[in-house]
């Protein structure tokens, strides 16, 4: 039953193994699991999301164009080619055009997050879009979605999509008035039978606000009073969330409407000036807005971590919650590591899921083997999702450092280029140093036998974490 249940479908070596160990090790209990995380997303879901054309693409190529004729549209002067091959990597497997002038603002705390995001909904004059994985149904969950339902009796378009599995409390009624009001609210690809959307992977991990095609949000924050430290299991939350203004943002729309039309069939959407206004910025920053996800095989955003890794000649900084690597990220960075690259991996002093901390233990270990520097960050709990690259080349957004963000979550990241910021995240991450431990081997062989044992077991089950 178990070779049946696992060969049936098409996976890689790696995840083939690993859902047999499970299945045979746990014969029931491992079957009532494979049935929750292992069945692949239906190929319907995949043709829904393939079929939406890309809104506004066309014309934010068009306008690119025309700056890239002025001459006016490169990646920042640099001796370093590979930063120009990375541009035209997302170009060719994502369709994600390069953006300038975007103006940028970093967000490393929860409070200063939701207030700028709170100012910028009440503003709002044509339409707001959200799209969350955990929508909690809290004080600051409740205190959102009462300022979209002021928009929306206000006559302004309101939208959201969030994950059922992500947003625990985040139920229909939640969102009831704002649809009495007039605005919609969808689970991400739901179905009406229950059973189908009884899944843990191929999750909307996203993070996506845009108001009036004008100003964006994309990072690690979701909504939840967790988010502003406010639950002791996690204590202060440390994440990395941007607020754009810019042709990025565009980016970004298009991608949510991706994302309705194949979840709100009724109230599919058509391109308008309104959804895709002309936009004067005049920032600094040249961006790029890249989703993948499991409708689609190129896994772009781990290809763009594995370009960037490669690119490196000095100095890689990371910042991942949860560091599961596929054999090709690791060996990247281990090949970088004692290559003479300076690499800093910063992940978090406590566990939100046990066995992928006890993952991310080993293969932190494992990059230091090879010459790696592992920080563990104590003022709370890291969520941030953030590398930059010889302080020329910095991505933010959704994507961890692992397997399941590589090919099994729907994600979106932001990848910028400019020195001016990626220096500045680099003065995040030092400032965080601060109050952060630096591991070494010796601390790790330091823990009992059960940890280390429950590391090498956990490390099996890599690909399916």
């Amino acid at each position: 039953m178990a070779l049946i249940t696992v060969l049936r479908e098409e996976r890689d070596i790696s995840t083939t193994w690993a859902w047999l160990l499970v299945l045979i090790l746990l014969p029931v209990i491992g079957f009532i699991f494979y049935l929750f995380a292992g069945r692949k997303i239906s190929k319907k879901r995949i043709f829904d999301i393939q079929a939406q054309e890309k809104l506004g693409l066309s014309q934010l190529v068009t306008s690119q164009k025309q700056l890239i004729a002025q001459h006016e549209l490169t990646v920042p002067d640099n001796d370093n080619p590979e930063i120009q091959e990375i541009a035209n990597l997302f170009l060719e497997t994502d369709q994600a055009v390069l953006t300038t002038r975007n103006q940028v603002q970093v967000f490393t705390e929860g409070q200063s997050k939701f207030e700028a995001l709170f100012a910028d909904l009440k503003r709002a004059k044509h339409h707001i879009n959200v799209e969350y994985f955990t929508f909690y149904n809290d004080q600051v969950g409740r205190k959102f979605v009462s300022i979209l339902e002021q928009k929306a009796a206000e006559g302004v378009e309101v939208r959201v999509i969030y994950d059922t599995f992500g947003s625990h409390g985040g139920k229909k009624h939640l969102f009831k008035r704002l649809t009495k009001l007039g605005g919609h609210a969808y689970p991400f690809l739901s179905s009406r039978l229950a059973l189908s959307d009884f899944q843990l992977n191929f999750r909307d991990h996203r993070k996506i606000v845009v108001i009036d095609g004008k100003v964006g949000y994309t990072g690690g924050f979701n909504v939840g009073d967790q988010y502003l430290g406010r639950k002791a299991k996690f204590g202060f939350w440390r994440d990395t969330h941007l607020r754009i203004e810019g042709n990025a943002v565009l980016a970004l729309q298009n991608r949510f409407f991706l994302d309705w039309n194949a979840t709100a069939k009724r109230q599919r959407v058509q391109y308008s000036t309104q959804y895709f206004p002309a936009i004067q910025s005049r920032g600094t920053t040249s961006m790029q807005i890249v989703s993948s996800g499991p409708d689609s095989e190129l896994q772009q955003i781990k290809k763009g971590y594995l370009k960037l890794i490669n690119s490196a000649r000095r100095a890689i900084v990371i910042q991942s919650p949860y560091f599961v690597p596929d054999e090709s990220i690791l060996e990247a960075l281990k090949v970088a590591a004692l290559s003479g690259i300076r690499i800093r991996l910063m992940i978090p002093d406590r566990p939100d899921h046990p066995f992928v901390y006890r993952a991310t233990e080993y293969f932190a270990k494992s990059l230091m083997k090879a010459g790696g520097e592992v920080y563990l960050y104590h003022k709370g709990f890291m969520h941030a999702k953030m590398m930059v690259v010889d302080g020329e080349v910095a991505s933010v957004g959704s994507a961890n450092m692992d397997i399941r963000s590589f090919k099994l979550n729907f994600e979106v990241n932001a990848f910028m280029y400019d020195q001016q910021l990626a220096e500045r995240l680099l003065t995040i991450f030092e400032t965080d140093i601060d109050v952060s431990e630096k591991m070494t081997l010796a601390k790790y062989q330091a823990q009992s036998l059960w940890i280390r044992c429950k590391q090498s077991f956990s490390r099996l089950l890599s690909p399916i974490l």
